[in-house]
């Protein structure tokens, strides 16, 4: 079955996270997806390693497992743009693509004659998203920016970790680039609307997409709670701000996250815990008085969790459909059988290391399933295949051009 993108055609000349995890995402959907790298040297993010994937002997190949993280599913073409040669051959290759994704810094693409509007000169109908630091206009525009910056400079370090922190009394950062992906898939969003739209009147556009926007979104309800009372909010480590109880309790061998999303299961989660009358007592019946209380219920539920290990309590909540969980490790999630079931990891062949195990997209259709078609390329690995296939060049130019160096 053919995805429900494989009608489309991407060039990809962004590097690192952002782009290429918006590119991944089409890819995934079935899109044919052309990548531009460096000669020589690649996505900056072939380099970010250790650790490297490892062949069938377990020895480390050149594969960085960053790089495999963003970058299946696609065809990998290098050149250098800063030959005209290569720009003309970019140039040619995106005449006959529906999108283009780059995420150089501001006006950088323009000066090799492949900004938007050399690029829509070609062609007209092109999706041509540009992902920056700070966006395409304002002061900061000319600014480059990284996924930690836009953590600190939004708000959202300044909410996260525990407020008895003295290590980093300024904010934690989050465990994974999350402002990279979440860009990425405000980028793949943004694209897929793009392209309906284009369906209906013929038209392509320029798309506009920052880091700091995508962080300053994200910072969601958080925000808005400063919206209404004029104050930032702090940190409460794993608690929530606006539900109670929401949070992680220590067990008496570990912990829990008990999720009480409304007064049902909070009245639930008491008699489950063998202390109704906490739901009845009026300081507690509303998740609003909850929250006013915060500070004198929190003490009282977690001198009741301490009495039992975190399974018997996984156990007796799941029995009264109480959300909960324990805090796994990676490999312990990704070893939970209900992440097996789903298929969150999957084996594709590898030209390097053999089998490559990779994470599974979160994304199931019904009718046009994602399909793993390509392992995260090799430097490269099709520059000959694509400019043979989409360029219709012979074997002697293409050789010309690895002989001066354009590709």
């Amino acid at each position: 079955m053919s995805g429900p993108l494989s009608h489309i055609k991407v060039l990809d000349l962004s590097r690192v996270l952002a782009g290429p995890w918006a590119s991944q995402n089409l890819a995934d959907m079935g899109a044919d997806v052309i990548k531009i790298e460096r000669p020589a040297k690649g996505d900056d993010s072939r380099a970010f390693g250790p650790p490297w994937l490892k062949d069938a002997e377990g020895k480390e190949t050149s594969e960085a497992a960053y790089f495999c993280a963003a970058n299946r599913g696609k065809r990998s073409l290098t050149a250098d743009i800063s030959k005209p040669q290569a720009q003309e051959l970019i140039r040619k290759l995106a005449a006959k693509c529906d999108v283009l994704v780059e995420n150089f810094k501001f006006g950088d693409l323009a000066r090799y004659g492949l900004g938007y509007e050399d690029i829509k000169a070609v062609n007209p109908g092109i999706v041509y998203c540009s992902i920056t630091g700070f966006g395409q206009t304002g002061p900061w525009k000319d600014r480059p920016g990284y996924d930690f910056m836009a953590q600190g400079m939004s708000g959202l370090m300044s909410v996260t970790g525990s407020p008895d922190s003295d290590t980093d009394p300024a904010g934690v950062r989050f465990g994974v680039p999350i402002i990279d992906i979440m860009t990425g898939m405000y980028a793949t969003i943004a694209i897929c609307a793009a392209l309906a739209h284009r369906a209906e009147t013929g038209k392509g556009q320029n798309l506009d997409i920052a880091l700091l926007d995508s962080a300053l979104a994200l910072t969601s309800i958080q925000a808005m709670n400063y919206i209404a009372t004029g104050e930032s909010p702090g940190r409460i480590g794993n608690a929530h701000p606006n539900i109670v109880p929401y949070q992680v309790f220590p067990t008496a061998d570990g912990s829990v996250i008990v999720a009480c999303g409304n007064d049902n299961l909070y009245r639930k989660y008491c008699a489950a815990t063998g202390h109704p009358e906490l739901a009845d007592d009026p300081r507690f019946a509303t998740n609003a008085k909850r929250v006013e209380n915060r500070a004198t219920l929190t003490p009282m539920l977690a001198a009741i969790m301490r009495q039992r290990t975190t399974k018997e309590w996984c156990e007796i909540l799941d029995e009264a459909g109480v959300a909960n969980g324990p805090i796994n490790t990676i490999g312990q999630a990704f070893d939970e059988p209900q992440a097996k079931a789903r298929g969150a990891l999957f084996d594709i062949a590898h030209p390097l290391a053999g089998t490559a195990r990779l994470i599974a997209s979160p994304m199931h259709f019904s009718a046009t399933p994602v399909a793993y078609s390509l392992a995260p390329p090799v430097l490269g690995q099709h520059s000959a295949e694509i400019l043979r296939g989409e360029l219709g060049l012979a074997d002697e130019a293409i050789e010309q051009l690895r002989a001066s160096k354009v590709i």
